[in-house]
């Protein structure tokens, strides 16, 4: 072998040497720098980058109430299910209008003029006493005014065959002279069924029960047969425990500590939930100080605020509506005559500021108290709209996300609306028998 050959040879050696360490070096460093190559040519199974992330998908619906973060003081509001329709049941009479939604049974009166106790078959009384005959643990039964005999009947019934029963009522009513009342508390006495009053000037205004820990029954209606046949009430049946659990607190509270009004503390379980997919937010007056939470989803408004409301005084949510309405909100609602002519109430201010509001048309009492927001969100329960129910009364308020119930309180809010533009006859007197004499004249401002 030639001295030069010897030397091509080692040359050789030397590059492929040299191209050995760096190829080793390079992949040392790409082993301790993995982006970089990721970056090249894409890493299989990596995240992807924050601005290609897909939304995380949402939890599978929960057949029971489960806790739900609640609603940031945003601009917007939270989103409502795109829940299907109400629909009206077969078995919906005369007297009343029954719908079966997703997760809720919801009920409207239907007063007819004059009333006549011929007529009083069918309505909603007959499916609470339905609904108490349900029960097989426990009924917790808080009322503002009581006078039916069937429902007494059926609490004593429920007694008989083990169930604990409870009630909560106003001293007004439980005092009351009326005979109808002290048949029906009679009843109930006879039963052992322990009862409850508030023993204060102000009211224990709620009308709710709670059915072995799971169901709660409310709304505006009053357990009696005035509210049933005379007055427009809704009321609604929902399948819950973790609302059950609310209103459970709510009741031992006034039933066990003999706590009223003020005395009260905010023991609320969840006060936001999900039940069947719509949002639920549930709060107690006056502790919970219910209208800054009416008064925040008002100001979410965009398109349009609908009311019907038996008592509105408060200043502070007449004028959250009106703020609305200068931003371009319709406004439109129906209030109570009896009483809306006066100082206090917010008609006058509406009316003055050419709104679409009217006075009802029912020649007994309009007793919704209801609100409807864009037509997606309703706010309802026994809370009138006044600065006693905030602040002294025993109340309860629902705001529900939810399309088709909205859509359900507005169509009773059109059928309303249509009665006041139909109607020329003026309000029977609030002291004629069987109406609720002693709400007109304790809602006050």
């Amino acid at each position: 072998m030639s001295r030069r050959s010897n030397s091509r040879g080692w040359y050789l050696s030397q590059v492929q040497l040299l191209v050995l360490i760096l190829i080793v070096a390079a992949g040392l460093y790409l082993y301790f720098h993995p982006d970089i190559l990721s970056g090249w040519i894409g890493q299989p199974g990596s995240a992807p980058s924050a601005e290609l992330a897909t939304s995380t998908p949402a939890p599978p619906e929960p057949t029971a109430a489960v806790r739900a973060t609640p609603a940031p003081a945003a601009t917007s509001a939270p989103r409502a299910t795109a829940a299907p329709k109400a629909t009206p049941e077969a078995s919906g009479t005369d007297a009343l209008l029954s719908l079966r939604g997703a997760w809720y049974q919801l009920y409207f009166t239907r007063p007819r003029y004059p009333d006549r106790a011929a007529n009083h078959q069918g309505g909603i009384d007959a499916r609470l006493v339905a609904f108490l005959n349900t029960a097989t643990k426990t009924i917790d039964l808080a009322d503002y005014d009581f006078d039916l005999e069937n429902a007494a009947q059926a609490l004593a019934a429920a007694a008989a065959r083990g169930v604990r029963v409870r009630m909560v009522t106003d001293t007004d009513t439980l005092t009351s002279p009326k005979e109808s009342i002290q048949r029906a508390f009679a009843i109930l006495k006879q039963a052992n069924i322990p009862v409850v009053d508030d023993q204060r000037p102000a009211i224990m205004h709620n009308k709710f029960v709670v059915v072995d820990d799971i169901v709660v029954w409310t709304g505006s209606w009053n357990f009696t047969v005035g509210d049933t046949y005379r007055l427009n009430n809704n009321a609604i049946k929902i399948v819950s425990p973790g609302l059950a659990k609310n209103y459970t607190l709510e009741f031992e509270q006034m039933f066990e500590k003999r706590l009223f009004g003020p005395a009260k503390q905010s023991t609320l379980h969840d006060p936001v939930l999900t039940i069947g997919g719509a949002r639920v937010e549930n709060y107690f007056a006056p502790e919970d100080q219910v209208a800054s939470h009416i008064i925040k989803r008002i100001e979410l408004a965009q398109q349009s605020i609908h009311f019907m409301a038996f008592s509105f005084t408060s200043d502070t949510i007449g004028r959250a509506m009106r703020d609305r309405a200068k931003a371009g909100v319709q406004i439109s609602g129906v209030f109570e005559k009896n009483g809306s002519e006066t100082l206090y109430s917010e008609y006058g201010k509406f009316l003055k500021a050419k709104y679409d509001v009217l006075q009802d048309g029912n020649p007994y009492l309009m007793h919704h108290k209801v609100i409807i927001i864009d037509g997606k969100t309703v706010i309802f329960g026994s809370f009138n709209f006044s600065n006693n129910a905030d602040k002294d009364n025993d109340e309860n308020l629902l705001i529900v996300d939810d399309a088709g119930l909205a859509q359900a309180f507005e169509a009773e809010f059109q059928r309303v609306r249509d009665t006041a533009l139909a109607s020329d006859t003026q309000n029977v007197s609030p002291t004629d028998p069987g109406l609720d004499t002693m709400e007109m004249l304790t809602i006050g401002r």
